[in-house]
This record gives C-alpha cells, sequence and structure tokens, in this order.
C-alpha cells in the first residue's frame, strides 16, 4: 500500500495556541480554521484547540463543521454572509458576522432583535489600506455609530497589509484605526494576525487572530518557526519505492532536466503533486532521512520524486520527511516560490492522515 502520510501533532498545535496567550496575556484568542484548518484537518485539530476562546472561518460552511462537532465557542464569519437567506442560519447557531458593506449592514438590522437578544458581537471592517473588504474611514464612524445606536455590541476590526514586513503602510493603518477606535468609544478593537502578534505588542487590545502560528509555520519570510518559538503541527512523509543506479550523462524524470555528471544512486519516492507536494521548484529542494538532507533530482511528477541517495544507506520502504519538523515547511514553500500556507491548504484527500 502507498505510504504517503500525514502526521498531525496535536500537542503541538496545543503549545503554539499557548504561545499566542503567552504573549498576548489580556486578549481573548480568535483562533482561525479557515480552509479546514489551514489544510490540517479541523476534525483532526479542534480537539487541541478548545482552549481557545473562539474560531474564525472564512464561510457558513465551515462554521457548521465546527458546529456539528458540539464545540460552542463563538465562531466569526470573518467575510461575513453572502445572501440574506443565510442570516437565519446564522442566528440559530449563535454566530458572529463580520459586515464589511451596507448590504450586509442592512441583512444584520433587519434581524437586529434576534441578533441582540443573543448576545451577538458584531465585527466592523475597517478597509484601511489592504483594499479588499470593509469601510472606508470617511464612511465606517457612520456605520459603527449607527449599529451602537441600535443597541449591538461592536468589534471595530482590520486587517495588515504589511504585519510581516517594515512598510509605510503600516503606520498609516495603525493611525487610521487608532483614531476610529477613539471616537467611537467604547468599542472592543482586534487588529492583529499571526505576524502582528509578534510585532505590535502593544495593539493586542480585545482580541487576536492568530492563524499560520497556530499550526507551526512562519508568518516572516526572515524569521523561522525556532527563531518563534512555536513547533511545527503537520509531518509530511513517503516511503522509497525503488532503487536506481545512473552513469554520468543519463538524465531524470520528465523533460530530462537534470543530467548526472558522476555515477549516482537515485531514490523513487512515492509522493508528487498528485498528493499537493509542489512541482515548479525555482531553487534546490530537499527532502530527509535520518536527519540528513537529501537533494530532489529532476522533475517531480503526479505521483513520484526521485532523490540522490548516493551517499547514505537506504533501503525500500526508508521514510522520507517532506516536510515537518526537520524539512520545515516555510523552507521548502521558499524553494518553491510561494509561502508555507499555500503548502499546508492545498494537500489532496489521497495521502493517509494520522493523530500523532
Amino acid at each position: 500500500m502507498r505510504q504517503a502520510t500525514v502526521y498531525i501533532d496535536r500537542q503541538a498545535l496545543q503549545y503554539n495556541l499557548n504561545r499566542v496567550k503567552q504573549l498576548a496575556p489580556q486578549a481573548k484568542v480568535v483562533s482561525m480554521v479557515k480552509a479546514n484548518a489551514y489544510g490540517h484537518g479541523i476534525k483532526d485539530c479542534l480537539d487541541a484547540l478548545k482552549q481557545t476562546d473562539a474560531f474564525g472561518v472564512a464561510c457558513l460552511q465551515e462554521a457548521l463543521e465546527i458546529r456539528e462537532l458540539d464545540f460552542e465557542q463563538p465562531i466569526t464569519l470573518i467575510e461575513g454572509v453572502f445572501s440574506l437567506d443565510e442570516m437565519p442560519i446564522v442566528l440559530a447557531h449563535n454566530l458572529e458576522l463580520v459586515v464589511h458593506h451596507q448590504q450586509q449592514v442592512d441583512w444584520l438590522i433587519a434581524h437586529q432583535d434576534a441578533y441582540i437578544a443573543k448576545n451577538l458581537k458584531v465585527w466592523v471592517k475597517l478597509n484601511s489600506g489592504m483594499n479588499r473588504l470593509g469601510f472606508k474611514i470617511t464612511e465606517i464612524k457612520a456605520v459603527i455609530k449607527q449599529l451602537q445606536a441600535l443597541g449591538f455590541n461592536c468589534v471595530l476590526a482590520m486587517h495588515f497589509a504589511n504585519a510581516d514586513a517594515e512598510h509605510a503602510l503600516n503606520d498609516a493603518q495603525i493611525a487610521q484605526f487608532l483614531e476610529i477606535k477613539q471616537d467611537c468609544a467604547p468599542i472592543l478593537a482586534s487588529c492583529c494576525n499571526s505576524a502582528a502578534i509578534y510585532k505590535y505588542l502593544e495593539l493586542h487590545f480585545d482580541y487576536v487572530r492568530p492563524g499560520i502560528m497556530l499550526y507551526g509555520a512562519s508568518p516572516f519570510a526572515d524569521r523561522d518557526v525556532h527563531d518563534l518559538d512555536l513547533k511545527p503541527v503537520m509531518r509530511f512523509t513517503a516511503e522509497i519505492i525503488a532503487l536506481n543506479s545512473i552513469q554520468a550523462g543519463e538524465s531524470v524524470g520528465y523533460g530530462s532536466t537534470f543530467i548526472a555528471e558522476q555515477a549516482m544512486t537515485l531514490a523513487i519516492v512515492s509522493i508528487g503533486y498528485g498528493d499537493g507536494y509542489p512541482r515548479a521548484f525555482v531553487a534546490p529542494n530537499s527532502v530527509v532521512i535520518d536527519g540528513q538532507f537529501v537533494a530532489v533530482v529532476g522533475r517531480v511528477a503526479m505521483d513520484m520524486i526521485a532523490i540522490d541517495v548516493t551517499n547514505i544507506k537506504v533501503d525500500l520502504g526508508t521514510e522520507v520527511e517532506l516536510w515537518g519538523p526537520n524539512r520545515l515547511v516555510d523552507d521548502v514553500a521558499s524553494a518553491n516560490g510561494t509561502i508555507g500556507y499555500e503548502l499546508l491548504c492545498r494537500l489532496s484527500n489521497r495521502p493517509k492522515r494520522k493523530i500523532v
């Protein structure tokens, strides 16, 4: 049987949640579990996150999956509802909404008595420069004050465009946020994602919203998880299924893009882009066998990769770590010209899943 396997370490997930609480001890934690817990699996992760104050998801379907698993924490729909007919479902399951355009505000007000009676917060999104969702500063104050006057318990929310870097827009976003927070006081506030939790200790306010850091990957390009005192939650492995010897001048894989300069021993590993392992690498990539980094050679195929095992002892069935505690997913992503978030989220259903 093919042995591509995803291991989920619940203790590592708990450790990372506690790390958030250490960094932001006065704030409540909204654990982001959208996109199937960043590819880790909602069902596999929620037990390890049961000490969180709330969950954050992208859409109603994701929220209902959490409720079906009998978790009763508050859940925030970070993109709000997409149609008026979702509002009764929101109320039936005690979900909290982000509002980021006037139509959503109108839908909310049409259900204000039931929403307020359930003591559900409404998160009002500021577009302070990200320019995806939200009200501009010229309109958001009126929206908040209208909702406050109707009796809604509001949370001012914002998302940084560049929390992982030094960028002039950060200061501009913070200035807008603080101005609105002051002018609409008293109001709850939330603006820190994973990167901002580390970078802006003074901006944790009432809620922080950790995402990638919970799963033991880094929100920064220049700081790895060891620097951040986080533990990778996912370990992705496969096994060697064949060994080949090739001579100088022979090629490997589709397109014959790799030409051996000397005699080599290759191991073929049962993993490929059909499993979610990335194909298009812009820099040299490697896997780990027994703590040793081993180069990937030739193109990644749908089901297989080749690795150079010329100088190490391996056998059929030897386990290969594709990413995990030793080969960090962020480093694999960097070699692929992308970010760890993408690799984690785009895993297919083909690899087996096991809980550590």
